[in-house]
């Protein structure tokens, strides 16, 4: 009678890893072409609809965390280079906006000197009509505003995509820590059940 109660506990023990490891009859090598070519998200739901939940805790097999695990990080390395590449854009605008600020604003002292003096204008010994200078001055004028305007424009757009891709690289590194948390504390009581178990076993 203590045998067929033994080998009866060894079928359930059996059992229940087969149910907590739903993964346990392939080989360990095998890694799902969802958790190579995936988004992490996609690769998140992957294990959330193919591991089973056993007393709240969801158990995932070593491989494939740890394969999420480098995916999170390369997602987290690849949205920090963005970042530092926007960072060094808006640098390269900032310079610009202040080249072109100081251009526009020696012009207009240009400008105001211009109207002060008479109908001609001497340029390097060479008479020139005021209208005419005051036309070209214009223009250029006309130009780098324009060119001032699609720089702040240019920055307007690059800062609103870094904090974006900020706020996301902050929100996936969050999720990430509690997932990693939930596997650590998920893998600690399963072997902990385990442990319990096999003093049950050999107890009995």
């Amino acid at each position: 009678m203590g045998k067929m109660n033994f080998a009866g506990i060894r079928i359930a023990f059996a059992v229940g890893l087969m149910t907590m490891f739903p993964f346990a009859g392939r080989a360990q090598t095998a890694m799902p072409d969802m958790l190579l070519n995936g988004t992490l998200k996609e690769q998140m739901d992957y294990v959330q609809e193919k591991t089973r939940i056993y007393e709240d805790f969801r158990a995932i097999r070593e491989d494939m965390f740890q394969k999420i695990k480098g995916n999170a990080l390369d997602s987290l390395k690849a949205a920090k280079a963005q970042i530092n590449g926007l960072k060094n854009n808006t640098k390269a605008l900032n310079l610009r906006i202040d080249t072109l600020n100081v251009s526009v604003g020696t012009i207009k002292t240009d400008l105001e000197q211009m109207t002060k003096t008479k109908n001609s204008i001497s340029l390097l010994g060479i008479e020139i009509n005021k209208t005419a200078y005051n036309a070209v001055l214009w223009t250029i004028i006309v130009a780098l505003a324009g060119f001032l305007t699609v720089g702040f424009l240019a920055y307007q757009r690059n800062h609103r995509v870094t904090a974006h891709t900020r706020k996301e690289c902050e929100e996936l590194k969050k999720e990430f820590e509690a997932y990693r948390k939930a596997s650590r504390e998920a893998r600690e009581k399963m072997s902990m059940t385990h442990f319990n178990e096999l003093k049950k076993i050999r107890g009995a």
